[in-house]
């Protein structure tokens, strides 16, 4: 996890030391892809928010915005070269087109679902503005689930930190955090596989 790579002691000194940029520019660049903390900082945030170190208002707003331009940065790298960019790989594994194709085609069935419930997943946060520019979804339904998704996921991020974190330490609160992101990231997982195998079954009824 990014964590790993980034100490807690380090993104709580992003954060007193950069305030609401550090919010905004580390939940920016984990939406794009890269492995910045931005949950973290999120978190570190809302619980320097909850100390009187921060203001509320002004973490949320960044966190809000953050997560709206990175997703937007991602969904058009996703949109503009990412189906190239995914064959390649593909072809580095061996996984036949047509597989891509049915992979593509199933997110763009849950293309909405993804991006909004997208948030609270580990991993898929990262991954789900480029996949639905891959995947082609319309720019306004994205622009709207995108918006939505991280409307709700700051402001339980940064309410979580603002009012449990007065009541628990800040080590507690993101084992808590990290725990149900893994969690609804095997559900995913389990869905995934039970989808698969369910048509697999049909498949030669179809024939």
């Amino acid at each position: 996890m990014a964590l790993e790579v980034f100490s807690l002691e380090f993104v709580q000194h992003l954060a007193e030391a950069y305030g609401y940029w550090a919010v905004l520019g580390g939940v920016l660049l984990e939406n794009t892809g890269l492995p910045i903390p931005g949950e973290t900082i999120t978190l570190v945030g809302g619980f320097l928010a909850g100390s009187d170190d921060l203001r509320y208002e002004g973490v949320l707003a960044a966190a809000i915005a953050g997560a709206i331009l990175g997703d937007n940065f991602g969904y058009w790298l996703g949109r503009w070269g990412g189906w190239s960019l995914l064959s390649r790989v593909g072809s580095w594994f061996k996984i036949p087109e047509q597989r891509l194709l049915q992979a593509k085609e199933q997110f763009s069935n849950n293309a909405m679902q993804a991006v909004f419930l997208g948030r609270f997943v580990t991993l898929l946060r990262v991954f789900a503005g480029p996949l639905a520019g891959i995947a082609g979804m319309p720019y306004s339904k994205f622009l709207l689930c995108n918006a939505a998704g991280a409307v709700v996921w700051a402001a339980a991020i940064v309410s979580l930190a603002f009012f449990v974190g007065r009541l628990v330490s800040l080590e507690q609160l993101l084992v808590w955090v990290s725990q149900f992101g893994l969690l609804a990231l095997a559900a995913l997982a389990v869905w995934g596989l039970a989808y698969w195998l369910l048509s697999q079954r049909r498949a030669p009824s179809d024939v």
